[in-house]
Formats: structure tokens, C-alpha cells, sequence
């Protein structure tokens, strides 16, 4: 009988990285019980893990987002590329990659600098009488939604209810997340009919020109970047305290003498504890356990990214660490697109923000929103001086 780890358990949502330690030392599949919704399978060893990433036989057929309680006409735009597979998501990354590239991400560069100095300048006057001010709501959460505009080019008059969607959207699954999503397809259908008749320098130009997708693949891939562009909220929000508790590891960073601080930050700190759970095309043993044909399987990055199997002194946290193999991007065919951008949007951001305020410390200790599949907080207040 699989080891059994129960989603609800209070110690498992205190501390998610000790219990799904635990579980991967009993055995590299286990149960996932999570009650009123069933049992999923999850690997939890590195190896084990990237293997089934990468396996065709696990599919992301996942119709979550089909049982939001939105309007009918939104439907359609809900199936995104994680949820395709085989030929038909093939097809959407080779047109849509060439904008996500390392390169494309470097060449954005100065203009992710550009905002981040604008959020900067920002934090005075968004100071409390206390003087402190939450870095999640004024700083974190606003970076990746302006450069999700600036990369499917929404005019400046239409980002700050932009900005509202990718709030609700970082906020996670929810009434305010449901009722984002027509609005955000709403604007996505406005900017592609935009860009369409006044193309710009952005991406969503781009595609319009290379002719390969249709107004409804144009919608729900601008629908999808903003769901998935959100992770450097949560990841420069859980970095910060992770630098400031660690400060050797803070001044190499900020020496320029840890290329490799955002890889460990991803490793030791990144907001995904689970992936998206794949679902088995045909019964599979895996790892010693039958998997029966439709049910879910994840991989618990909290676990595989931790594992002694793959990183030395893996309950370390070290910025000089090489290689880290982590895999909080995914593996595969379903790596993370956005991967190369939110690497330099982390990176400009941390480094700008502790530049700026080298004395920055936190102001109050803030207990973590109990959630078994992700790593976050509710805010993060702090004195910037």
C-alpha cells in the first residue's frame, strides 16, 4: 500500500518542506489524500520526477479551469497551451517561443529595469505612517503584469485595470480570480483587434505577423501568459526574507559574486510546491505503483528539489551552488515558456530593490497562506531604511 500524505494535515501546511521531505524518504510515489476531492499520485524524488515530466504517457489534459463559474462565451479561451499536448501544443510553442527566448528576455532587459525603478521611486510615497510599506502589493505583484503589458503591447491608459487582473490572478483560485478572467479575455480580445490594425514592436505584433495563429489562439495565449506570468510575485516576496536571513549569501549576490542566486532561490524558495498534475493516457507502473489510465499524477517540486539524491547538502541554501538542476520550471515539453523572463525579471528586481535599500529589514514576521501546492505570503511589510 503507497504512503499516504494527507493535504489538509496542519503540519503539512505549517511546514510543507519538512512533510514532503518525509514522504520522499518513505518512497518516490506516494498518495496525495485531499478531502472532498480524492487521492492524486505524486513523485517526489528528482530523477523519478523529471522522468515522468517528460513522459508522454502523463498528459495535461486538466479541465480545471472549465469548472470556474464563468460566463459561456469565456470557454472557449480556457483550454491554453498546458493543457494541449502532441502535435497541437507542438505547433503553438514553435510560433510562440522565438518570444521567449533567453535572447528576446536579455534584450528586455533595460525595460524591466525601467519599471523596476518606477516601482521604486513609488515605495516613499506608498509608505504607511508607520513607515513601513508591503513590498508584495506595491512592488511584487505590479512588476509582472507591467511587463506582461509591455510585451503584448497594452497602451498605458489600460494597464492599471490590468493591473487589478494580475492582483486577483497572483492572489490565486478564488471568486476575485473567477471573476478576472472575463475581463482579462476582454482585454486580451481589444489588444489583438489593436495590434491588428496598429502593430507595434511588441510580441503579440509579432505573431500577428508571422500568420500562424487565429484571433482565438492570439486571446487565450494573452490569457495564459497572464496566469502563468505571475510566478515572479511570489518568488521575489519569498526571496527577500530567504536573502536577509542568509547575509553572506545577500553581499555575494549583491557583489555580482553569485550568477547563480535566482537558480538556488528557485530551489530553496520557489512558490510552486506542485506541478499541474498530469494525467496517466494508460495504466503505467511507476516507480512500483500501478497508475490507472485518467488519474492525476504531480511531481512535488518541494521534495525533488530538496532531494540528497540530486544536490549536495541539499537543506543548505547556497548561491554559489552548480549545477542546480532544480526543477521549478517543469522538464520537458511543458518547461515553463516564460522561463528566461522571469529569471531576469527576479534578478533586476532583487538587485535593484537591495541596491537601493541596503538596510532594508523587515518589519513584522507574517505566517504563510496555508497552502499545501504553493509557497507564499499574504504581504511582506518592511522598513526601507
Amino acid at each position: 500500500m503507497a504512503f499516504e500524505l494527507t493535504l489538509s494535515d496542519p503540519e503539512l501546511l505549517r511546514d510543507p518542506f519538512t512533510g514532503y521531505a518525509h514522504a520522499r524518504e518513505q518512497a518516490p510515489v506516494v498518495a496525495l489524500v485531499a478531502p472532498g476531492f480524492g487521492t492524486m499520485w505524486a513523485v517526489t524524488r528528482h530523477a523519478e520526477a523529471r522522468a515522468m515530466l517528460a513522459d508522454h504517457r502523463f498528459a495535461l489534459g486538466d479541465d480545471s479551469f472549465q469548472r470556474l463559474d464563468v460566463p459561456a462565451h469565456c470557454l472557449p479561451y480556457l483550454r491554453t497551451m498546458q493543457h494541449m499536448d502532441g502535435d497541437e501544443h507542438a505547433r503553438l510553442r514553435r510560433l510562440v517561443t522565438p518570444g521567449f527566448s533567453a535572447r528576446r528576455a536579455a534584450d528586455l532587459r533595460p525595460r524591466v529595469e525601467a519599471i523596476v525603478d518606477s516601482l521604486l521611486d513609488g515605495l516613499d510615497r506608498a509608505a504607511d505612517p508607520d513607515g513601513t510599506v508591503d513590498l508584495l502589493r506595491h512592488f511584487a505583484t505590479p512588476l509582472p503584469m507591467e511587463v506582461i503589458c509591455e510585451l503584448v503591447g497594452v497602451p498605458a491608459e489600460d494597464r492599471p485595470q490590468w493591473h487589478v487582473y494580475g492582483a486577483a490572478v497572483a492572489a490565486g483560485h478564488g471568486k476575485a480570480f473567477a471573476n478576472a478572467i472575463p475581463a482579462i479575455i476582454e482585454g486580451a480580445r481589444t489588444t489583438v483587434a489593436r495590434r491588428r490594425t496598429s502593430p507595434g514592436a511588441d510580441v503579440l505584433s509579432q505573431l500577428l505577423e508571422a500568420d500562424g495563429l487565429t484571433d482565438a489562439e492570439l486571446i487565450t495565449f494573452v490569457w495564459h501568459l497572464v496566469l502563468a506570468g505571475q510566478t515572479p510575485t511570489n518568488l521575489i516576496v519569498n526571496a527577500i526574507p530567504t536573502l536577509l536571513d542568509h547575509p553572506d549569501q545577500l553581499t555575494a549576490f549583491r557583489t555580482g559574486q553569485a550568477p547563480g542566486t535566482v537558480e538556488e532561490l528557485l530551489r530553496w524558495c520557489g512558490p510552486q510546491l506542485l506541478t499541474i498534475p498530469r494525467q496517466a493516457r494508460e495504466d503505467v507502473d511507476l516507480c512500483g505503483e500501478r497508475i490507472h489510465k485518467g488519474e492525476p499524477v504531480t511531481a512535488v517540486l518541494a521534495a525533488a528539489n530538496r532531494d540528497p539524491r540530486a544536490f549536495t547538502e541539499p537543506d543548505r541554501f547556497d548561491v554559489h551552488r552548480t549545477p542546480n538542476n532544480n526543477l521549478s520550471f517543469a522538464h520537458g515539453a511543458h518547461f515553463c515558456l516564460g522561463a528566461p523572463l522571469a529569471r531576469v525579471q527576479t534578478e533586476v528586481a532583487l538587485t535593484a530593490l537591495f541596491n537601493r535599500h541596503p538596510n532594508l529589514t523587515v518589519a513584522a514576521k507574517t505566517d504563510r497562506i496555508p497552502d499545501p501546492a504553493t509557497w507564499r505570503l499574504p504581504s511582506l511589510r518592511v522598513r526601507l531604511a
